[in-house]
């Protein structure tokens, strides 16, 4: 039994990165080179190992697939915690995608990270194991111990490795995700003692909460993922974080580690508590316009490009959290795509902001100007990453953000189309603050002295960039795939939910 569950594919995704860390504890500091490739090589691998668990899976079947089940726990009456992984639509787009960004993170640190290697990339592996938890464990007390297990090596990737600023940023990083963890251990605790078990599947079978317990229960699960989001007005953590950490931090803080947030909302509060999920839907799709136009808003301003992108990224989860409140199935596959696109377009930006730092050692845009007539490589890139996060039309951005509005607008839980509307005006303001960026980096003449030398990209940073540029397109030319991928698991999550909106509309 034990042997079959250390095998099975959802447990070799998960901790594979482990033994990478294994590995590395005993390499010897200085050869850092070698550091570098066990580190990405096990990353690698844990991708192909993701691959393998795509090809595994049936598409058609909106259950969890290929479980893994050992018994764990048992306490006085009758409550059981179980190692229980699964995976179904819901989750394999996002378990992809952490398994897709970790390695090219990494290769994207190589000439970034100097001090400290193989700290560095033990912490990167330890994160990628915490990560793929959340998205794969089936028990609430499982999915805790992965969700605060990521808090660490972020915290030290952050603190460490960070900017002049970093263990500020570190601290509150770590201190406002606990405040909200706190809450949701208490509503785990609730569930637990009064439903006899931890196991989420089980859990959603037996419902029978009365509505006004499940929102208590909903505010204690949101408080820790709107937090996570994040969402307006609990986003301030955010910008610090981002600025302060290394560039792979950043790529992996707001490709992945937000995505835990909006992933919570998903699997946990709309399946186990869909009477709250209607009850507090307006309230959480109007938090989430007041996030796309704040974002946007506050995103133009700024001069240091990377807290640009950063305050972005609360406009952009805007946008998914609306989705996930319109609570239909045009909404919520928008929503879980555009966690995907999320994480590719922003991830690549940060790559690039972290790309022109390592030559200039500054963000501040009034230090650029012209930089594609010295770059040209780089500013294509830039550009067709920049329209890509503001939603042009044959990009990824533009399809799942297309798909969210369209779920707004049809949404019975909403009752009203204004949401949409609002959101959809933040579409116009991320053209305008991304726009701008690029103008005042890009275009003109060569103002500085500093940035007529520059190197345009080498093979190591297209070799990161590129992959993610493939995704770009082909979600925004081809997302059949994707939403084949997530589609019969989002219908049985939007049926039970079209229930409970019936008897509440009669």
């Amino acid at each position: 039994m034990f042997l079959q569950v250390l095998t099975a594919t959802l447990t070799a995704v998960t901790f594979f990165p482990l033994l990478g860390v294994l590995v590395l504890l005993f390499v010897p500091n200085e050869r850092e080179d070698t550091i570098r490739w066990i580190a990405i090589g096990t990353a690698l691998i844990t991708f192909v190992i993701s691959l393998v668990m795509l090809g595994q899976y049936n598409a058609a079947d909106p259950n969890m697939q290929l479980e893994v089940l050992l018994p764990w726990m048992n306490f006085g009456g009758g409550s059981t915690i179980g190692f229980h992984l699964g995976i179904d639509g819901i989750s394999i787009l996002l378990v992809l995608l952490t398994t897709f960004l970790i390695p090219l993170a990494m290769f994207g640190s190589w000439t970034g990270i100097t001090e400290r290697v193989k700290e560095y990339y033990i912490f990167f592996l330890l994160l990628e194991v915490g990560m793929i938890g959340v998205f794969l464990a089936l028990d609430l007390f499982l999915f805790y111990v992965f969700w605060e297990f990521t808090l660490v090596p972020m915290y030290f990737l952050v603190g460490i490795w960070g900017g002049k600023q970093r263990m500020y940023a570190a601290i509150k990083f770590f201190l406002y995700t606990m405040a909200g963890s706190i809450l949701m251990l208490l509503a785990i605790m609730w569930l637990g003692i009064h439903q006899g078990t931890f196991d989420v599947v089980e859990l959603i079978a037996k419902g029978g909460i009365d509505p006004s317990t499940q929102r208590w229960l909903f505010l204690a699960f949101a408080a820790a993922f709107a937090i996570k989001v994040p969402m307006f007005p609990l986003h301030s953590w955010l910008p610090d974080a981002h600025v302060q950490a290394p560039t792979a931090g950043s790529v992996i803080l707001a490709g992945v580690m937000l995505k835990l947030g909006t992933y919570g909302f998903v699997r946990f509060n709309l399946s186990m508590f869909p009477e709250a999920s209607l009850h507090f839907a307006p309230l959480m799709a109007t938090l989430a316009v007041i996030g796309i136009i704040y974002g946007a808003i506050v995103s133009y301003p700024q001069q240091d490009v990377k807290k640009l992108v950063a305050y972005s990224s609360v406009s952009h989860l805007g946008f998914v959290m609306l989705g996930l409140f319109a609570l239909n199935e045009q909404g919520i596959q928008g929503a879980i795509l555009q966690m995907v696109n999320h994480g590719i377009s922003t991830g690549a930006l940060f790559l690039l902001v972290g790309m022109v730092y390592e030559r200039r050692h500054t963000r501040d845009m009034n230090e650029y100007g012209g930089l594609w007539t010295v770059m040209p490589v780089y500013g294509t890139l830039m550009l067709i990453v920049s329209l890509s996060s503001m939603g042009l039309p044959g990009l990824n951005g533009f399809v799942g953000e297309f798909t969210i509005l369209l779920g707004a607008f049809g949404s019975e839980a909403l009752g009203s189309n204004i949401y949409a509307i609002f959101a959809a005006a933040g579409v116009i303001l991320a053209a305008i603050y991304m726009l701008t960026m690029f103008q005042k980096m890009f275009l003109g003449p060569v103002t500085n002295e500093k940035n007529k030398n520059l190197e345009d990209l080498n093979w190591r940073e297209l070799v990161v960039i590129i992959p993610l540029l493939v995704l770009i397109f082909w979600i925004g030319l081809y997302p059949a795939p994707f939403f084949n991928l997530m589609g019969a698991s989002v219908d049985q999550l939007t049926a039970s939910l079209d229930a409970v909106t019936a008897v509440a509309l009669r």
